[in-house]
């Protein structure tokens, strides 16, 4: 149950990160100053990038997901 949860959020996590990167580029492409700029999002995106790769580490070295097993 808890590996369900996991990936269920990871993937919101990724999405999150992907609907991040869409509102930059449009953030690039106005020039209205009154709106948020580029870097808010990239930053959102640069910082939700390393909370998913933190929670794969940790997943990981706990048990909770198991890698694929090794080819040879």
């Amino acid at each position: 149950m808890l590996t369900i949860i996991l990936k269920v959020l990871l993937v919101a996590l990724l999405l999150y990160v992907i609907v991040n990167l869409f509102r930059a580029l449009f953030a690039g492409l106005r020039n209205d100053p009154n709106a948020p700029s580029m870097t808010h999002y990239i930053g959102r995106r640069v910082l939700f990038s390393a909370v998913v790769l933190i929670l794969v580490i940790v997943a990981l070295s706990s048990g909770v997901i198991e890698p694929n097993p090794r080819p040879y």
